[in-house]
């Protein structure tokens, strides 16, 4: 048995939560993904070493063998109770389908895309407005959106996101294609100067409460929708064909030359993104 076997027996000893039947299949789908981080080259973790990287490299692992929606889900679920016994909550997504597992309703959900709302320009905060700008733009996120430092970011031809600004840290490039991104780069740039998008005088958390406040004045809400936007957009450049969520193709119709074309359009859809998952895709294009 390796640390984290060793581990995880403990912490099921500790935390006897639910009926016998769920401590049984919770202690052997921990004790599988001991060996199964070990076999991917993950030697010496213990339970407290859990971070984003563990959980990716499972659920690829997962897939790559097969691994069912329904059963990455159940395993999904014994590795929230392992990082909320850590203090690690939010290493683990949520929501089943940031992580490419997308419950069985989500393909009835429709398309989720939405472009910028006319009521946008009536936000009197023009940094917020920018920020929603570079979300549709650049499929940034809305920490990305706040965090980014133009003067640093952009390379002319691509914009540069360091990974203190990204979910998990990973630093990403996101090509500069088109007069309307270059025209919201450049607007960005004499908002922030040398800083970021966020106010000098207040913290992330605090503009992101003013954020949160002014979208809901102006009656918006959600604006997630707008990375589903950039990826259906990078989609039909790169494909020519429309995303399957907006009207194309399903995947499964597809001849082989297009299979080819749509899986190397949705990797690099996917790194743009801020994933390294082709699955996670279809969140945002459909299949």
């Amino acid at each position: 048995m390796n640390k984290l076997g060793y581990d995880f027996m403990q912490m099921c000893r500790r935390n006897r939560d639910g009926s016998q039947t769920t401590q049984y299949q919770r202690s052997r789908s921990l004790r599988a993904m001991s060996n199964e981080l070990q076999t991917l080259g993950y030697r010496n973790l213990r339970a407290e070493s859990l971070k984003p990287k563990h959980v990716e490299a499972l659920v690829d692992h997962w897939r790559q063998g097969g691994v069912s929606d329904a059963t990455l889900k159940n395993r999904l679920a014994h590795v929230r109770w392992w990082a909320e016994k850590v203090g690690k909550s939010s290493v683990v997504p949520r929501d089943n389908s940031a992580l490419g597992v997308a419950d069985r309703s989500y393909a009835t959900q429709g398309n989720k895309a939405q472009e910028l709302d006319p009521r946008v320009t009536s936000i009197p905060d023009e940094r917020i407005q920018v920020s929603l700008v570079l979300q549709r733009e650049f499929g940034l996120r809305r920490e990305e959106s706040m965090k980014i430092k133009p003067a640093s970011a952009d390379q002319g031809d691509r914009l540069v996101l360091q990974g203190s600004w990204t979910k998990g840290g990973r630093e990403r490039d996101i090509p500069i294609r088109t007069e309307t991104q270059r025209a919201a780069l450049n607007r960005a740039h004499r908002l922030a100067g040398p800083g970021s998008l966020i106010p000098a005088e207040k913290s992330y958390a605090q503009h992101l409460k003013r954020y949160e406040y002014l979208l809901g004045q102006a009656g918006l809400s959600r604006m997630h929708g707008l990375r589903h936007a950039y990826a259906q957009a990078r989609y039909l450049e790169l494909t020519g064909r429309a995303a399957p969520a907006a009207g194309g193709i399903a995947s499964r119709e597809l001849t082989p030359e297009q299979r080819t074309v749509d899986h190397e359009a949705r990797l690099v859809i996917s790194r743009e993104l801020g994933h390294e998952r082709e699955q996670i895709t279809m969140i945002y294009l459909g299949r």
